[in-house]
């Protein structure tokens, strides 16, 4: 095998590593360089472009000339529309999570929203920090929805602050159904905000059982503020086949649909 061949195996083997680190920066210094990171990695600048492309498409990062930075907040309506075939997928599979009566919580997630349009026709209960999700909640038959109130994160979408906490906490809950901004083994949850982060924690806190549902694009990344432990997660749902090797790392920590 000739040394580039050997060059392009090993880029290839190491993407998840190069992955990570590229989030580890991101989250330290908010930008990455490509000659750095080819210095750092010991791989091309076109091997570290592509990376930086892919993420960037994903939505995980945005490119800037000579490197790339972190993703800030993003309102809701262009959250909405990237990975829709994902998001629709995973909705498809947590319906039959859902139950027929009792009260459960919906945080203010694109993914979860979806979720929201297929309760019709039973009797819930439904807390939500989503103004679009209460929204849509409002339009099923047999949902009583509830907005916790707080003040209205224009970033995000979401309502937040120690309103929309205090009123999630005084409530009791079957089950709570949330998205992350990422996941990883160590980390759990990582959320945009701190705000959103802390709404989500009330969430839990007044729930009896925890649905996490992501898509792919978000295993493996984190984002800048911690939020839940794998541990308090009962159930992973994403769009991949449950037996694919991009669970591998979270399968002796909860349950994988």
């Amino acid at each position: 095998m000739t040394p580039r061949a050997r060059r392009a195996v090993t880029e290839t083997l190491s993407s998840t590593a190069r992955e990570e680190r590229i989030f580890e920066l991101l989250g330290t210094d908010g930008q990455v360089q490509i000659s750095g990171l080819a210095a750092e990695l010991d791989v091309s600048e076109m091997t570290i472009r592509r990376d930086l492309d892919r993420l960037a498409a994903e939505g995980r990062l945005r490119r800037v000339r000579g490197g790339a930075v972190a993703v800030g907040p993003e309102p809701f309506a262009q959250r909405h529309a990237r990975h829709a075939f994902e998001k629709e997928r995973i909705a498809d599979k947590l319906l039959d999570l859902v139950g027929d009566t009792g009260a459960i919580a919906m945080d203010a997630s694109t993914t979860v929203q979806r979720l929201a349009r297929r309760v019709g026709g039973r009797e819930l209960t439904i807390l939500t920090n989503g103004p679009d999700t209460f929204t849509t909640l409002q339009e099923q038959e047999g949902v009583t929805a509830i907005l916790t109130g707080g003040e209205l994160d224009r970033r995000t979408g979401s309502l937040v602050g120690p309103i929309a906490c205090r009123s999630t906490r005084d409530l009791v809950m079957r089950r709570a159904f949330l998205s992350a901004s990422a996941l990883d083994p160590e980390n759990g949850t990582t959320e945009q905000t701190l705000e959103d982060a802390e709404v989500k924690i009330a969430i839990v806190e007044a729930s009896t059982s925890v649905v996490l549902a992501v898509d792919h694009t978000k295993l493996g990344g984190h984002s800048i503020a911690r939020c839940l432990p794998l541990s308090r997660i009962e159930m992973l749902v994403t769009d991949l086949d449950p037996e694919d090797a991009r669970l591998d790392a979270y399968r002796d920590r909860c349950e994988i649909l």
